[in-house]
């Protein structure tokens, strides 16, 4: 067997990111320490999720790729030789900005990086104001441990994007995420949503015979504008087997790190079993690369 450590971790933010990013390089010196080979981080980690409001002084907090956030992860991948996937605020230009995900390769250099494509508009997830879609596609990331199919919370809940991502031979489909719901919901309603979030993903890794890692943020972060009550991120950061059979799983206010063992080659075992790439009608599709039927 061929089996990968892959370390997780699931930590709250605060406006001090000064503060979030020491946090983020004590957990990933932890992790290295416990044996990780592999690091994921949630999805814009170095800042509060700031798309609950729109405001233009929050294009402050993007940076170039490369630049600060690569080297600085850059050189803890090369001391620990771990890969780590970062998510970022990008800069590509002035004016022009992306959600994206950015691979370190263990010796410290940038294997490559993703950009979110699906780009939410909702109450609270204004991202649609901040980030340009992504235009580099659904291309798996080569490095030093494998092929990593790296996506970006909102695309979660695609399957055409797990799906493209494992036709283009990705070995584990990993989401960094901020998730959560509005505190004034009800248990009840926020429990269903965040079921319903982690079993769309238990079906990518079911449907595609891959892994699925996700790591999410926790706590509750204030609306800044004062028009809501922010969000409650709900935590529950998971890794699942070829199968959707899940490894583990953090509580939702849970802080800290876990570490997961994968085996690489179960993949090729369950495929065999259950050949849905095989029977694919890949002749009876046309009607995905519309917006609707009618």
């Amino acid at each position: 067997m061929k089996e990968i450590k892959i370390g997780f971790l699931q930590q709250h933010n605060t406006s001090d990111t000064k503060d979030n990013l020491l946090r983020l390089c004590e957990g990933i010196s932890d992790l290295a320490k416990r044996g990780a080979q592999l690091i994921v981080m949630q999805e814009l980690h170095n800042s509060l999720y700031f798309c609950q409001e729109e405001n233009v002084d929050n294009f402050d907090l993007a940076e170039p790729i490369p630049g600060p956030s690569t080297s600085l992860f850059g050189e803890l991948a090369r001391q620990f030789s771990v890969v780590i996937v970062t998510s970022l605020f990008e800069k590509r230009a002035p004016g022009l900005y992306h959600n994206t995900a950015v691979v370190i390769d263990s010796d410290g250099t940038i294997a490559g990086k993703y950009r979110k494509m699906h780009i939410p508009d909702d109450p609270a997830y204004y991202e649609k104001f901040y980030f340009t879609p992504g235009d580099i596609g659904f291309h798996p990331i080569q490095t030093s441990i494998g092929r990593l199919g790296v996506l970006v919370c909102w695309d979660q809940w695609y399957p055409e994007a797990a799906r493209a991502m494992a036709l283009n031979g990705a070995e584990l489909l990993i989401y960094p995420t901020a998730i959560g719901g509005v505190p004034t919901d009800p248990d009840w309603e926020q429990a269903q949503q965040r079921q319903a979030w982690q079993l769309v993903q238990r079906g990518h890794s079911v449907a595609n015979g891959l892994p699925v890692i996700t790591v999410n943020r926790t706590g509750v972060e204030p609306d800044p504008s004062g028009h809501s009550t922010g969000i409650d991120f709900w935590g529950h950061s998971f890794a699942t087997g070829a199968q959707g059979e899940l490894l583990t799983e953090f509580e939702k206010a849970e802080e800290g790190v876990h570490v997961v063992e994968i085996d690489m080659e179960q993949s090729e075992y369950v495929r065999r079993g259950w050949p849905f790439l095989r029977d694919r009608r890949i002749d009876a599709y046309d009607i995905l690369l519309k917006r609707y039927g009618k």
